[in-house]
């Protein structure tokens, strides 16, 4: 398989629809133009204004996360692939492979915590989520040809009586086309995600914008600079309509690593 992320994107504009609907009915052609073939521009400020703490809380009324596309690099056998039958998915630390492989995905370490709810607003206690995202060079294992051999950066782990899960990873690379992000889908248990039942929904996490600019500056993340530059949110074909409910609040450091927090509903 040939390492393409262009066609990627192009996969997702074709399958993106759900919210997106009515904006491709009024932007038509033309926005789809746009989101290809539109000059860089950069945002001039931080969407992330609030703490991990402040964000989501049990006191926020929040809408249900918006139903994304899930690209083409799934991994659950929607389109090949399928790691979430194979044994080793369930785990919290997703930056090592499992099974015939053990390599380990470098990059800045990165904690995401999730807290899902209900469709009342309530603890999503023994919801499974299935989160995946792509490596320091902008390459999706299972798929890519550098990393096809390998599994890392993909895992689920179920909710507990809070709602909540956590996962260890590395910061994600950018590659041409998108604004950072991380996949994830929600399943209603443990047990229909590890035999890719039925998904509740398919979403994505936004990373922003400074959090992004201090990790892509460190060792390893060169290109996901230069890819950085030639798009923004207002252009990213998934989070362009706005990022309420998929921008995760940031803490940490490079040194130390970062902590990526979202509270949604489902």
């Amino acid at each position: 398989m040939t390492d393409n992320h262009d066609r990627g994107l192009q996969f997702d504009l074709a399958t993106l629809f759900g919210r997106r609907r009515a904006l491709s009915l009024l932007g038509g052609a033309a926005g789809l133009t746009l989101v290809a073939c539109a000059p860089s521009i950069t945002t001039s400020a931080d969407p992330t204004t609030t703490s991990p703490s402040s964000r989501g809380t049990t006191s926020d009324v929040l809408e249900t996360i918006p139903e994304e596309t899930a690209g083409p690099f799934t991994g659950d056998g929607s389109n090949g692939p399928n790691a979430l039958t194979q044994s080793g998915i369930v785990r919290s630390d997703l930056r090592s492979s499992f099974g015939s492989s053990t390599r380990t995905a470098e990059g800045v370490q990165l904690n995401i915590e999730l807290a899902v709810q209900n469709e009342d607003g309530k603890p999503y206690a023994g919801a499974a989520v299935y989160l995946w995202h792509c490596d320091i060079n902008g390459d999706y294992s299972m798929y890519s040809d550098r990393v096809k051999n390998e599994n890392f950066l993909r895992g689920v782990q179920e909710a507990d009586a809070s709602g909540k899960l956590k996962f260890v990873s590395i910061f994600p690379g950018a590659y041409s086309g998108r604004w950072p992000h991380i996949h994830f889908e929600v399943y209603p248990s443990l047990a229909e995600a590890t035999k890719a039942g039925n998904k509740i929904t398919t979403s994505q996490l936004a990373l922003p914008e400074s959090t992004c600019k201090e990790v892509y500056g460190t060792t390893g993340y060169t290109q996901s600079v230069q890819n950085m530059s030639r798009t923004s949110l207002k252009q990213d074909m998934v989070f362009r309509d706005g990022t309420d409910q998929q921008m995760a609040t940031m803490s940490g450091n490079v040194q130390s690593g970062y902590t990526a927090a979202l509270t949604f509903k489902v």
